[in-house]
């Protein structure tokens, strides 16, 4: 068994008491293995932090139901406890008309072309709650801890605790944890009001105005700009042993093997695991570039790529002896003047690029291979200069799954093919390309939403849209080939 933290809507407080209840399982030496619903990085790595274990994203629209059962079940067997932080509310999903990712039915696309509203399709009973917490709990059999944000509730809160729990049969709430909770008296207030749904109260937390995490323009600010966070968790880790109901709670949180252990993505057993590495993958990682799924970087490694991990922000040149380099997301925007004037280490990159180096770039990896980023203050600060135009910093935010057709063969995917990722940044290019890598439509419906992704030269892959392979093995080992490619061009050159 393992458990998920769910709230009941976003902003209720899943992601405090999910690091809350992990911090005070570590203080008891207790293994805990941490899981994330959705494409969040910057939740799994507050959750890294606290257990020394690297968190997984469980998404089946970035991977397959298939995947999600997979990645479950792995890796919480090699823990003690396990834990899931939900996403948003407890049903808030995708609209999902679709079969197969995307590839609509012929009803859908009837409907669509009939000009139904998403009104009309809802009536039609056409809208799911796919790729949400309670999604990923029936995916998994596991029971749910609802997270209420009490701070504007008194008898109310049992109206909602009652309409999760009937609203889906199929979902268990094991009980639930108190939020934001002002005093005795209303602690007193809600008990009564939730005594008669028999429902088990397995945490209230009182309002603490003085344990903050500071945010940003997209979320959380990333574990290693926050040198205070071990006095953070440290206080999270004290009100976690005496705001929870340990007896309850414990052994719903051991891990087991009750979950569907489902297949690995339909291609990872195929994957060379020789353990011998045959060639480096020089992997940016600092505080300007830090969002990768660990999944990722896993399977780079069972493929036989050594990772190096490398600071565009610290280092003078690239690691030597490198045949491909994988720049993730991140803040480069927030870094752009120590970016800027670090000139000996964009020299090497760009000189390394130029020369044929197999080159992934995803989001804030994009920006850092332009010719500037303007930031938020209207300031210009100059990048590496091989893509011809400029990331520019503003106030909209792009946010979505998106299904993404091939218009050509690339460094990673071939002419054609359907990926499916995932767009968070409120940046965006001054020219557009040429010759886009994509065509890119919303995830659940035919909405297009136009061009996107540079592939200039050949051998860089550079998208807004973030990638999770693990129901996509072909394109990390197209990755590889390449660098091995490139590796013998530079031997016998």
């Amino acid at each position: 068994m393992a458990l998920v933290i769910a709230g009941e809507r976003s902003g209720v407080g899943k992601t405090t008491v999910t690091l809350t209840l992990l911090a005070s399982l570590c203080r008891r030496a207790i293994a805990v293995q941490s899981f994330k619903v959705g494409p969040d990085y910057i939740d799994p790595m507050f959750h890294q932090h606290v257990t020394g274990l690297a968190c997984r994203n469980l998404d089946p629209v970035l991977t397959s139901e298939a995947y999600v059962q997979y990645c479950f079940t792995t890796h919480s067997q090699k823990s003690q406890y396990a834990l899931i932080e939900g996403v948003m509310g407890l049903f808030d999903g995708i609209s999902s008309f679709a079969n197969d990712k995307g590839q609509m039915t012929n009803d859908k696309a009837q409907s669509l072309s009939a000009g139904f509203r998403r009104s009309e399709l809802c009536k039609r009973g056409q809208i799911t709650d796919f790729a949400s917490t309670a999604h990923i709990a029936r995916l998994l059999n596991l029971p749910v801890v609802l997270v209420i944000d009490c701070s504007r509730l008194s008898g109310s809160v049992a109206a909602i605790a009652h309409g999760y729990c009937s609203f889906d049969p199929n979902i268990k709430i094991a009980g639930l944890v108190l939020n934001r909770v002002g005093s005795d008296r209303h602690l007193d207030l809600l008990k009564n009001a939730l005594e008669p749904l028999n429902l088990p109260i397995l945490g209230v937390m009182r309002r603490q105005d003085d344990i903050t995490i500071p945010d940003r323009h997209l979320g959380l600010v990333p574990t290693a700009e926050l040198p205070e966070l071990d006095a953070v968790i440290n206080r999270l880790a004290d009100l976690g042993d005496s705001c929870f109901d340990w007896e309850r709670l414990l052994p719903l949180l051991r891990s087991g093997d009750e979950g569907d252990k489902g297949d690995k993505g339909d291609k990872e057993e195929c994957l060379s695991l020789s353990g011998k590495a045959v060639v480096r993958v020089a992997v940016a990682r600092d505080r300007a570039f830090n969002f990768y799924y660990q999944d990722n970087l896993d399977l780079l490694q069972k493929l036989g790529a050594e990772l190096v991990f490398w600071s565009p922000l610290a280092d003078s040149e690239l690691p030597e002896n490198v045949q491909g380099i994988y720049f993730g997301g991140g803040f480069p925007e927030v870094f752009a003047q120590q970016l800027s004037e670090n000139i000996s280490l964009r020299k090497s990159v760009k000189n390394a690029i130029l020369q044929g180096i197999p080159t992934i770039a995803e989001c804030g990896g994009l920006m850092y291979l332009c010719e500037q980023i303007i930031d938020f203050a209207g300031e210009s600060w100059p990048m590496l200069g091989v893509l011809p135009t400029s990331a520019e910093m503003g106030g909209r935010l792009t946010l979505g799954y998106r299904r993404a057709v091939a218009l050509q063969d690339s460094l990673l995917i071939n002419s054609g093919t359907n990926i499916y990722g995932h767009e968070f940044h409120r940046s965006r290019l001054k020219t557009p390309p040429n010759k886009a890598l994509y065509e890119t439509y919303r995830y659940d419906c035919a909405e297009n939403m136009g061009y996107e992704g540079w592939n200039l030269p050949a051998n860089i892959h550079a998208s807004y849209i973030h990638l999770h392979w693990g129901a996509t093995v072909e394109i990390p080992q197209q990755f590889i080939q390449k660098c091995l490619e490139f590796k013998t061009i530079a031997v016998d050159g």
